[in-house]
């Protein structure tokens, strides 16, 4: 049985990417090469990991298998690599090898994007990679470095720091508060047509707390999505009360769009967290990136600043 890694590492971008074409172009490999590595991989180990028919390849039941021990593994060997390599270098030098990170769509696009190219514009000779989705991701199996999570708590296989807390609010546009009125109290939401978030239930999203006692209201769900900046912008157009994170409503309370309502009752707290695999020892890459996290947001969510004072009891 012989294999490479060269060959470990085609087939895991092409089980991740779904194509030969896809790889080709994240390895920068022509697609002869990708698919030579494949049938090498698949002699060596006797076994056959894709169907081919009409220049399309479907992974086997054989593939998916080999795919969840080999993500780990291939993880734990970069990692242990990387620390030989390079754990003895001094702070002014460069780092080496391929940084993959995950986070949520729209806190990665404001919040991320301008940290992430700080950092890589420190370390020149480190390949980043970022992948901003709202799915929770698992860590091992698909071969991600770090995560970043809003909201969600960390997995108990998975190692953690805390970045800094958000806190989530009701809001809903002027002109929606003028038609049915600002709620004085929970009860005043009980019917009143809200913006649904589709990756949590709205009991769990709709979670407030008056005279020490948490409640959900019956809010009618108007219309549902699965993008944070959609909700927004669904309430700015006055189809009804949004529960949102502040980083998020922050800018359209800034100008106005926005009004934030029930600042009396408390509404779930948004830790904001970067998680990692407990891989030992931590590859100083990744030590450096959460360093570079930490020392950016500080333990405090500076969105925050912005809406003190926008919200109405």
């Amino acid at each position: 049985m012989r294999y490479t890694l060269d060959e470990i590492d085609t087939f895991l971008t092409v089980m991740e990417l779904g194509t030969v074409t896809a790889a080709a172009a994240r390895l920068n490999l022509s697609k002869s090469v990708i698919s030579k590595r494949l049938g090498d991989l698949e002699t060596g180990l006797g076994v056959a990991l894709f169907r081919r028919n009409a220049g399309r390849i479907t992974a086997t039941e054989a593939a998916h298998r080999l795919a969840t021990r080999f993500r780990p593994a291939l993880t734990d060997l970069r990692a242990a690599a990387e620390s030989a390599a390079w754990g003895g270098m001094g702070d002014g030098e460069g780092l080496r090898g391929t940084l993959s990170l995950a986070a949520p769509m729209t806190f990665g696009t404001l919040h991320l994007t301008g940290i992430i190219a700080d950092f890589a514009r420190l370390h020149p000779g480190l390949e980043i990679r970022v992948d901003y989705d709202d799915r929770a991701r698992d860590l091992a199996r698909e071969g991600f470095d770090l995560a970043i999570r809003v909201g969600q708590s960390p997995g108990g296989a998975l190692m953690s720091r805390k970045l800094c807390e958000d806190r989530s609010l009701v809001c809903a546009s002027p002109d929606f508060l003028a038609r049915h009125g600002s709620p004085a109290g929970l009860q005043d939401l009980t019917g009143q047509p809200v913006i649904g978030y589709s990756h949590i239930s709205n009991a769990d999203l709709w979670q407030l707390s008056e005279g020490g006692r948490m409640v959900s209201p019956a809010v009618t769900e108007r219309i549902s999505v699965n993008n944070g900046e959609a909700m927004r912008d669904m309430a700015v157009a006055g189809l009804g009360f949004a529960m949102l994170p502040g980083f998020i409503a922050a800018p359209a309370l800034q100008s106005g769009a926005l009004v934030a309502v029930l600042g009396h009752c408390g509404t779930r707290s948004l830790p904001v967290t970067a998680l990692w695999p407990p891989v030992q020892p931590m590859p100083l890459k990744l030590r450096r990136f959460i360093d570079h996290l930490l020392g950016h947001f500080n333990g405090e969510a500076p969105w925050l600043k912005v809406i003190q004072g926008a919200t109405q009891g």
